[in-house]
């Protein structure tokens, strides 16, 4: 069996794809292979997504945000885009998901780790279903 591939996407790939990468490389390792993207690509990371990871042993602080690709999409086994209505390229044989999460862009810390805490639980849902095909 080949090593399936994530890709998570937002529009600015600076806060909720970047938790919901983190946390499945933290979970999954090398079982999965992980990518995230935006459709409009902010500068930075949002430095509360990453002081939120932090509290959980999760360093994403060296992710840079990057530009969707429909390679990604196309070389993707799940494609999973986070609430912010993303046209995103749809390929036969790709499972899609919508995961309706708030945006943390702006939002304090308390906030951010509500959000967190919704990513993690999909993201443990998700390696289980991924690894279980």
């Amino acid at each position: 069996m080949s090593t399936p591939t994530v890709l998570f996407v937002c529009v600015h790939n600076a806060g909720r794809s970047q938790m919901a990468a983190g946390y499945l490389r933290a979970f999954a390792g090398e079982r999965v292979r992980v990518l995230s993207a935006g459709s409009e690509p902010a500068d930075s990371l949002n430095p509360v997504a990453v002081a939120a990871m932090a509290e959980e042993g999760i360093d994403i602080a060296g992710a840079v945000p990057e530009l969707l690709d429909p390679d990604a999409v196309r070389a993707s086994d799940v494609v999973i885009t986070m609430g912010c209505g993303d046209s995103c390229p749809v390929f036969p044989g790709t499972r899609y998901e919508d995961w309706e999460l708030a945006d943390p862009a702006g939002r304090d810390l308390e906030t951010v780790r509500g959000i967190r805490d919704e990513i993690r639980a999909r993201v443990e849902a998700l390696v289980a279903d991924v690894l279980a095909e």
